[in-house]
């Protein structure tokens, strides 16, 4: 499976409270959720993004609370998937079970800008910005993982897999 989108770039430490201000937890709708992604530190965010698009980010994304909110926020405002140097364990499974596409890549984290065009292939793990040209090398998720992911979530895979 492969991935191509516009790139929204962030720093470090990107916490839960960013990515969906605690405000806006009065509902657990994705589309209400998205409404609000990212806007305290990115106020232009949710009328930019479209559908497909990348979130680049540094070291330590998700880092907070441990709210399913955030990745739920995320992934309803279109983003296809999160590219960080690293991310904080408890976002990094949450993002799993909401079927939040994720890669680990220093490098790419690093050089990426906001704005460039980039693709990525879940299956190799290769990361491509196709602006630059610069290709980089993430590891890709062991099949179980990448199919919870393309099921919509953990939720979905499980009705998938009861269901054969």
């Amino acid at each position: 499976m492969k991935v191509e989108g516009k790139v929204f770039k962030y720093g470090d430490n990107v916490d839960t409270d960013v990515i969906i201000p605690a405000r806006h937890l009065t509902s657990a709708d994705p589309e209400h959720l998205k409404m609000h992604c990212m806007e305290d530190i990115d106020k232009e965010f949710v009328s930019k993004v479209s559908e497909g698009d990348i979130m680049v980010a540094g070291k330590n994304f998700g880092c907070g609370s441990s709210r399913e909110h955030a990745p739920v926020a995320i992934k309803a405002s279109g983003i296809s998937l999160v590219i960080a140097s690293d991310f904080a364990r408890i976002f990094y499974r949450n993002a799993i079970n909401v079927g939040l596409a994720i890669l680990e890549c220093p490098e790419a984290s690093r050089d990426i800008k906001d704005g460039d065009v980039v693709e990525a292939d879940f299956d190799t793990g290769v990361i491509l910005n196709k602006t630059t040209g610069r290709s980089y090398t993430a590891t890709p998720f062991p099949d179980f993982i990448k199919n919870i992911i393309t099921s919509g979530g953990l939720v979905e895979y499980t009705k998938n897999e009861l269901k054969d």
